[in-house]
């Protein structure tokens, strides 16, 4: 079975070790065909708590870490401070 990753950006790095991070999907609506933005958040493991705010990140599906957090991040693409 494969691994699910999914890309998206930081927007609370407020918790010990946890980040949430915001993917969002972009599609068309199956009627009118206008492209429709889906925002999900997940709630990331990020073990040095080296993720700030705005950093756009991979994110990888894993086992449950707690109540809500299901996800890894497994590397940091662009960084905040960057940009």
């Amino acid at each position: 079975m494969a691994v699910k990753e999914r890309v998206g950006f930081v927007v609370s790095d407020k918790m010990d070790k946890t980040v949430v991070v915001a993917v969002e999907n972009r599609s068309p609506h199956p009627k009118y065909g206008k492209i429709v933005v889906n925002t999900k958040r997940y709630k990331a493991h990020d073990e040095q708590n080296q993720c700030k705010e705005g950093d756009r990140v991979r994110i990888q599906e894993t086992r449950p870490l707690s109540r809500t957090k299901r996800w890894a991040v497994i590397e940091i693409l662009n960084s905040a401070s960057e940009a």
